[in-house]
């Protein structure tokens, strides 16, 4: 599965690669920032996970009004949880220290959008972002085992978010934006846990062209 997701990237990074022979009004760049993302269980809402994203992308004006724009970029997903360990010693419940959950997916990420220009500089976007897991996992702390790492098999290598945002042009090379992707789609497989995730994110980029 592995070995097919990075063949598949390959060929995303060669075709956008090989584009920009074919259209001279494509532009290419570079985006980074930051994600804040907001795990659900069932209706169970778990603590903000933070982390930072990376990655590249392609814009192919359509008219002076609209743009279409892919990126591949990479990120962490995820949640936290505490819960206070206790311990029966004697007749006395006693609390041995927090017990604490994160849930890391760690993914490849493709959101391919329609922007719409409001002015030359602004413009508002709509899309789809296609998130590949490459791994999940969940990490433990407690007094018991200490900290503790492990595989979650219950993630989808699939996942879809649905997303609206903006972006503005500084200069004709670098551009603030921000998204919120919104969490409509389980993220974990049938006859596990109901899973939601939403997230924001919000960085700066910079246009080679």
């Amino acid at each position: 599965m592995k070995k097919n997701i990075f063949f598949a990237l390959a060929f995303v990074l060669s075709t956008i690669s090989n584009a920009q022979t074919t259209s001279e009004s494509m532009s290419f760049g570079v985006k980074g920032g930051y994600t804040l993302s907001s795990m659900k269980f069932f209706n169970t809402q778990l603590d903000s996970k933070s982390y930072f994203y990376a990655g590249i992308l392609a814009e192919q004006p359509l008219s002076s009004k609209f743009g279409l724009q892919a990126e591949v970029l990479y990120t962490q997903l995820g949640g936290k949880e505490t819960y206070p360990g206790v311990q029966l010693v004697g007749n006395e419940i006693v609390n041995v220290g927090d017990m604490k959950f994160e849930y890391k997916l760690n993914q490849i990420q493709v959101p391919i959008s329609l922007k719409y220009y409001l002015i030359p500089n602004l413009s508002a976007s709509v899309g789809m972002n296609i998130g590949i897991n490459i791994s999940s996992k969940i990490k433990t702390d407690t007094i018991f085992n200490g900290e503790v790492t492990t595989n979650s098999e219950g993630s989808k290598t699939l996942n879809f978010f649905p997303f609206l945002g903006t972006e503005y042009k500084i200069n004709g090379k670098f551009f603030v934006d921000a998204r919120y992707h919104f969490n409509f789609f389980e993220t974990n497989k049938e006859n596990t846990v109901p899973t939601k995730i939403g997230f924001l994110q919000a960085g700066v980029g910079y246009r080679f062209k």
